[in-house]
């Protein structure tokens, strides 16, 4: 097997070298410097380009492309129908490595059928039923043969372009354009509950790309638009990266207490080192948000940095903001501590504002209390879909109303 390309943005930047033991590094091609800087983070704030990689940081490079891939049950899936380990990251971005998330594509030259023509196929609504039914078969809604997608996280889904207003299949690297996930057995009003968040998060101005519950057949699913494509056709990549990948944190690093690699103020440094107050300030909004709706998951994968072509940066827009309280299981720990507290219900506008300041932020406390008050405007009139879980709104009034009045969020 041949060293795979890396190209970002339609540039070749680097290789994957493949070593001993299904290990493997990125190597940094003279060809990323005609078009990036050198040292620059357009590829990762974790994996600069240099002409020399640093042997101490080849876990970090290892890490960052291995988590380009799912977790759990998706990434055995898609593993198994190529017929390789989990562990093997180097096969599995061979076959899955044409569309992923952010402006990377990787793959290898020397196999049969590269360089590959991108190309789509009209669905029927029918068959985005069956694609949605049949996940484990066909993971993310992959093609057996000319599939080409991986996506990162854990929740059943798969990819799809919408082009002119019709849905398509992607083959052979086309870019995917949106994501749906279908209603889940184990937790009935999870993707109502997403799309009333994603409604308040596009209250904030902190997205403003599209979620909405749609019919396929007879079963209801989440569109949800990708923010790392245009509007063109074909579509084109914007990069980014979660913040796993940008902390060198793997799998359930991604929360706090599993190990310590991230945390929001590490998150938060990313952004004041390169002196993005916005990306702060919006990035205090997020947190905000994930308390008074009680969004417990909000770790690193859920938290991701865009890179632009011209090597600027910013937060990107917000995603998966799912109010869990509800759902969560025992004592409802929030994924990334507030200043200092993981316990939802214990955590006040007080220790967003401390959390903040701990950031560099000197005044954060107009902030967070506008954040609040455009929620609770929006939850007093905006009603969750009929699916939803029946105290959602309720909930979040409660939480929002104690975090206002100086209390605890789920003081009762």
């Amino acid at each position: 097997m041949a060293d795979l390309i890396v190209e970002l943005y339609g540039y070749p930047i680097g290789r994957l070298v493949r070593k001993e033991r299904q290990s493997f590094d990125f190597v940094t091609e003279a060809a990323a410097f005609k078009n990036f800087a050198f040292a620059s983070t357009v590829l990762s704030e974790s994996v600069p380009l240099n002409v020399v990689q640093n042997p101490s940081q080849a876990a970090r490079r290892r890490n960052f492309f291995a988590e380009v891939l799912p977790e759990g049950q998706i990434l055995k899936d898609l593993a198994e129908t190529i017929r390789v380990d989990t562990s093997d990251v180097i096969a599995l971005l061979t076959h899955y490595g044409r569309d992923v998330a952010g402006a990377l594509q990787i793959y290898d030259l020397s196999l049969p059928g590269e360089p590959r023509t991108p190309r789509t196929t009209e669905l029927t609504t029918e068959q985005i039923h069956t694609l949605l039914t049949t996940t484990k078969r066909r993971p993310l809604g992959n093609n057996p043969i000319s599939g080409k997608t991986s996506l990162a996280g854990v929740q059943d889904k798969i990819v799809l372009a919408k082009l002119n207003n019709a849905w398509h299949q992607v083959h052979d690297g086309y870019p995917s354009t949106h994501i749906i996930k279908p209603e889940s057995s184990q937790l009935p009003t999870i993707i109502f509950d997403e799309e009333y968040g994603a409604r308040i998060a596009r209250a904030l101005q902190l997205t403003t790309y599209s979620t909405s519950i749609e019919d396929f057949g007879g079963l209801l699913g989440l569109v949800v638009e990708r923010y790392d494509r245009t509007s063109d056709v074909p579509p084109l990549r914007i990069h980014q990266e979660d913040m796993n990948q940008a902390l060198g944190a793997s799998g359930n690093q991604k929360y706090q207490e599993n190990g310590g690699k991230v945390s929001l103020k590490r998150i938060a440094k990313i952004f004041a080192n390169n002196g993005d107050s916005e990306s702060l300030s919006r990035l205090l909004k997020l947190n905000t948000l994930a308390v008074a709706i009680g969004n417990v998951d909000l770790h690193a994968k859920n938290i991701s940095i865009v890179h632009f072509s011209n090597a600027d940066s910013k937060i990107a827009p917000a995603y998966d903001n799912v109010p869990l309280t509800h759902h969560s299981a025992g004592d409802k720990r929030m994924a990334l501590a507030v200043n200092g507290k993981y316990l939802h219900p214990q955590i006040t506008a007080a220790d967003i504002v401390e959390e903040a300041k701990s950031w560099g932020i000197k005044d954060a406390s107009k902030e967070v209390i506008q954040t609040l008050e455009t929620i609770k405007d929006f939850v007093e009139v905006e009603v969750p879909h009929p699916r939803a879980y029946r105290n959602l709104n309720s909930e979040i009034v409660s939480f929002t109303e104690n975090l206002l009045n100086g209390k605890p969020a789920g003081y009762a």
